[in-house]
């Protein structure tokens, strides 16, 4: 299949993780997908390639390097698609040699995608976008990465005058719901440096995350019978509002920070009378400030429940994930080959910093150092999500180059 046709298909498989479930992966359509991607692997002539029972699917182009000294290289993408927009009964379209237009999706013509909104879309004039119809998110995150990587491996077998070391596929389920690696074998993947194809714009390469915590507060409050409840009663849901309500305004949330400014947000509130739970997501770059935005958030709680006597709370703080900076710092020459790599592939870098995590993040501290490269999607977890496919072309043609600069500079540095 072309790259084009292994996207749209992979697209088409409703892979949706659920942030709500327990099992693993979150949801079991997921293999669907994983499935799918294990037999074209096998097809291409990759015996070893399998799907574990967490629905990770492994498998090795071998090295065919005279050198037996070349570090085994991971490429990794994930295959759910977020529970933010629905991925049910997705229909993508292409629109070939794209002018500038407003592109209306046709099955919401209240869904459109302009170049105002989207500026990216200026530097895609006369390539091949493809979107989703407008019901639905398109699944560029990250089904681009896995075609991405498909077509790279059928590229690769396919050209064996193309010398490389041992090359080892990875496809996770719950990247989106934050649990990608959770159940991931190391031992089993048994590789010395990666890298995720889940970026954005065309030549980034980011080895910086935010570092990132979650956050639950339990508010405690007094039941009593409404029609008695004068003195009595303290609602446990007017708690939590009360303290989402005492957040800052202009400073410390999503809508109001941009670049390494970090921020606190709600994201769940639930309850009753008696007990109400506020839910957070923690993120900054400089992993120490987590600790000072939790201490800010335990401050704010406090001062609602003072106001009302037998009221009370507590928090728990889980950790997600920490900037993969911490680790990559050690191993600069897994940023600087993919840069490298681009340069050789035609294109400019650009180096950046992820305002989120990748499986990656969690990789580099569980001994895979795993920078992140671009794969074109963008507006992602929306409904205006899309791709361009010649972007997705460039970064084949990286990892190719990629495969080939971690052979040259082994061998030359003996």
């Amino acid at each position: 299949m072309s790259l084009e046709e292994r996207f749209l298909t992979y697209v088409q498989i409703d892979t949706t993780s659920d942030p709500n479930a327990s099992c693993f992966p979150s949801t079991e359509k997921q293999k669907n997908l994983s499935r799918l991607l294990r037999d074209e692997l096998l097809a291409l002539g990759l015996l070893d390639a399998e799907m574990d029972e967490w629905g990770y699917v492994f498998a090795t182009i071998p090295s065919n390097s005279p050198n037996s000294n070349v570090p085994t290289i991971c490429f990794c993408s994930h295959v759910d698609t977020a529970p933010d927009c629905s991925g049910t009964n997705v229909k993508p379209l292409v629109h070939r040699s794209y002018t500038g237009q407003d592109i209306v999706l046709p099955d919401d013509t209240t869904q459109v995608i302009t170049t105002q909104r989207h500026p990216y879309l200026k530097e895609k004039i006369g390539d091949d976008i493809i979107t989703a119809s407008g019901l639905t998110l398109l699944g560029a995150d990250d089904k681009a990465g896995v075609a991405i990587i498909m077509d790279f491996a059928e590229y690769i077998i396919s050209h064996p005058e193309i010398i490389h070391g041992n090359i080892r596929i990875l496809f996770t389920p719950d990247e989106e719901v934050g649990r990608g690696v959770e159940k991931l074998d190391m031992k089993k993947l048994n590789a010395d440096f990666g890298y995720t194809l889940d970026g954005g714009p065309l030549g980034d390469i980011e080895d910086e995350t935010f570092s990132a915590d979650a956050m639950v507060f339990n508010f405690e409050g007094v039941s009593a019978h409404p029609g008695y409840a004068k003195g009595k009663m303290v609602n446990a849901l007017k708690l939590a509002s009360k303290f989402v309500e005492s957040l800052p305004i202009n400073e410390l949330s999503p809508e109001t920070t941009k670049h390494r400014e970090g921020f606190v947000h709600p994201v769940s509130i639930e309850g009753g009378l008696e007990k109400a739970q506020v839910s957070f997501i923690i993120r900054d770059h400089v992993t120490s400030k987590l600790a000072q935005y939790e201490d800010l958030l335990n401050e704010l709680a406090q001062k609602v429940v003072n106001d009302f006597p037998g009221a009370s709370f507590s928090s728990k703080i889980s950790e997600q994930y920490r900037n993969m900076k911490e680790i990559l710092n050690n191993y600069p020459f897994v940023t600087d080959y993919a840069v490298l790599a681009m340069e050789k592939a035609g294109l400019s870098p650009n180096r950046s910093i992820i305002r989120g995590g990748t499986d990656g993040s969690r990789l580099s501290f569980m001994g895979l150092p795993c920078p992140n490269i671009f794969t074109g999607e963008m507006a992602i977890h929306s409904r205006h999500e899309f791709v361009s496919l010649q972007d997705m072309q460039k970064a084949v043609s990286t990892l190719v180059e990629l495969v080939q600069i971690w052979e040259k500079h082994e061998v030359e540095n003996g």
